[in-house]
C-alpha cells in the first residue's frame, strides 16, 4: 500500500511519536504489508529556484525519509520538482545537489527513494527518461535510488502506453536510459486527457483514453512481473477503490 505519513498540503507540525511507530508497524505486519511506499508531501520541490523554500525542503525531506525508515517503509516516492523562477538545467542540477546531500544525511536508513515520472505540465521535470538519466549519473547511480512509474503521468506526457508496439517502445527507454531493475512501483490511473496533453487528472481504470485493453497490456508485460500496483484512482466513497481493484484484477492473466 501507499500511504501519507503526515499532512501531504501541509508544513511538517510534529513527529511521530514512538508508541506510534511501533503500533503501525506490529499492525502492518500483522496485515502481511508488503511493500509499503510513503508519498513525500506535495509541499516540498527538490528543483526549487527560491534558496529558502530549496533549503527547508532538504531538511523536510531529510526528517521525512528518516521518518520512513523508522516506519520500515519499503520506499519513499517523491516528484522530481518544478524548476519555476530557474532553468530547466539549474533545476535538474539542484535536484542532483539535494538527493546527494539527502542521501549523505540518511546512510543508516534502508527506505529507498522512487522518482516518480510527471506529465510534464508548466515547469515540472521528470517528463521523460533522459532527464531522470541525467539526475541518476549526478547521483552516481546510487543504489538506493530508483523509479515510480505513473500510467496517467506517462500518458499526458506524450508516451502511448496503450497498444503493444508503442508500450514495447515505452519498455525499452526505461531499460536503455535506467534500466527495468530500478522499477520500484507502477501507480496504475486511467486519464480523460488525451495523448501528450502535459495534464494530470486521473481517473477510474478502463473509464480513461488508455482503457481496460490497454491496461490488460500493462499489468500483463513480463518486464512489470513481480513489480507491485498501486491505484490512485479518484474516488466518492471506499466502494469506488474495490471497483477499480476488481478492474484490474478480471484484466490481470
Amino acid at each position: 500500500m501507499q500511504i501519507f505519513s503526515r499532512n501531504p498540503r501541509q508544513w511538517r507540525k510534529s513527529f511521530l511519536e514512538s508508541q506510534d511507530v511501533d503500533l503501525f508497524i506490529e499492525k502492518a505486519k500483522k496485515a502481511d504489508i508488503k511493500p509499503l511506499a510513503i508519498h513525500i508531501p506535495y509541499t516540498l520541490n527538490l528543483a526549487s529556484a527560491k534558496k529558502s523554500f530549496y533549503k527547508v525542503t532538504i531538511r523536510e525531506f531529510i526528517a521525512d525519509l528518516t521518518e520512513a525508515g523508522q516506519l520500515k517503509a519499503d520506499y519513499l516516492v517523491t516528484h522530481v520538482g518544478s524548476f519555476k523562477g530557474g532553468t530547466e538545467k539549474g533545476g535538474l542540477l539542484r535536484v542532483i545537489n539535494a538527493l546527494n546531500k539527502i542521501l549523505k544525511e540518511t546512510k543508516a536508513v534502508k527506505t529507498k527513494v522512487l522518482l516518480e515520472n510527471t506529465s510534464g505540465s508548466g515547469h515540472w521535470l521528470g517528463h521523460n527518461f533522459s532527464q531522470l538519466k541525467f539526475i541518476f549519473e549526478g547521483l552516481n547511480w546510487n543504489e538506493r535510488v530508483g523509479i515510480c512509474l505513473d500510467t496517467a503521468h506517462a500518458w499526458a506526457a506524450g508516451y502511448k502506453i496503450n497498444a503493444p508496439e508503442t508500450l514495447e517502445e515505452f519498455v525499452k527507454e526505461i531499460e536503455t536510459e535506467i534500466g527495468i531493475d530500478r522499477l520500484g512501483l507502477i501507480h496504475l490511473n486511467d486519464t480523460k486527457e488525451v495523448l501528450g496533453s502535459l495534464q494530470d487528472r486521473h481517473c477510474a481504470i478502463g473509464a480513461g483514453k488508455i482503457g481496460r485493453k490497454g491496461f490488460s497490456f500493462i499489468i500483463n508485460h513480463p518486464k512489470f512481473k513481480g513489480v507491485p500496483f498501486i491505484l490512485e484512482t479518484p474516488k466518492e466513497t471506499e466502494a469506488d477503490d474495490l471497483k477499480n481493484l476488481k478492474v484490474v484484477r478480471k484484466l490481470y492473466k
